[in-house]
């Protein structure tokens, strides 16, 4: 069975204070009846800015099927980096997991195919997994380019692991056209990408790795439209944004399985 994730990306928001309460909040509520049986419930992922990374950490052990992750590593272990952190820094709070190629960071900050590979061996090399990110702009798909988008950012920035390197990634489609927009990929658009990312992994690397790979979609997911598509076959949870930000929100988010 594949594993089912709920990840919440808190992207550049909420003071430390707000962050810490955040969490506290949602991990009480998971510990709460109702949402007590994480045995039936999906993965929990927080990924807070840098500053909350150690004490979300803190705050999510023991629970089980919650863990914590960065927004984003450096390539390098250490050096001259003015404002970076490191993959072995990430390590050393207690974090599991990293976001690799978000939109935002290729968008924002020029993160190219070259620059990805080298962050997700990064990840990797500290036992870190990578969580990474696809998806097209709203032009290559109004040109339906959607499809060659996603298969080279994924044959380009994964596909050249070995078998046991990728059985350790996680996917998140991500629509740049549906992120913070309001505009969500109906279920079926979302289960169409998802079934044509699981066939790519299936040409590269085989049946049973494909079926055990994750893939989540992100991109306006919230808790009017979650059930719907975390019900479609090869949508196997949701890396989430705005909703993240609200414990209510995110907890009926991950109640949607």
């Amino acid at each position: 069975m594949r594993k089912k994730i709920v990840a919440g990306n808190w992207k550049m928001n909420l003071t430390y204070s707000e962050g810490v309460s955040l969490a506290e909040e949602i991990c009480k509520r998971l510990n709460e009846a109702g949402v007590k049986n994480l045995d039936l419930m999906p993965e929990v992922l927080f990924f807070p800015p840098y500053i909350h990374l150690s004490q979300v950490t803190k705050i999510s052990e023991g629970l089980k099927g919650v863990f914590s992750g960065a927004q984003n590593c450096h390539t390098e272990p250490k050096g001259a980096y003015t404002g970076e952190i490191s993959a072995p820094m990430i390590k050393s709070t207690g974090a599991t997991h990293v976001l690799v190629g978000h939109s935002e960071r290729r968008a924002y900050f020029g993160e190219d195919d070259q620059m990805l590979v080298a962050k997700v061996k990064a990840a990797l090399e500290n036992e870190l997994i990578p969580v990474f990110c696809c998806g097209e702009k709203l032009p290559e798909r109004e040109k339906e380019n959607h499809f060659e988008v996603v298969r080279a950012q994924i044959e380009n920035g994964i596909f050249w692991l070995d078998e046991t390197g990728f059985e350790n990634v996680v996917i998140a489609y991500e629509p740049v056209w549906a992120i913070g927009t309001g505009v969500t990929a109906s279920p079926e658009q979302a289960q169409e990408m998802h079934a044509f990312i699981r066939k790519l992994i299936k040409e590269k690397y085989g049946d049973d790795l494909a079926e055990k790979t994750t893939i989540l979609y992100g991109g306006s997911c919230n808790p009017k439209n979650a059930a719907s598509l975390f019900s479609q076959d090869d949508v196997d949870g949701g890396l989430i944004g705005g909703a993240s930000l609200k414990a209510d929100d995110f907890i009926e988010i991950i109640k949607s399985f």
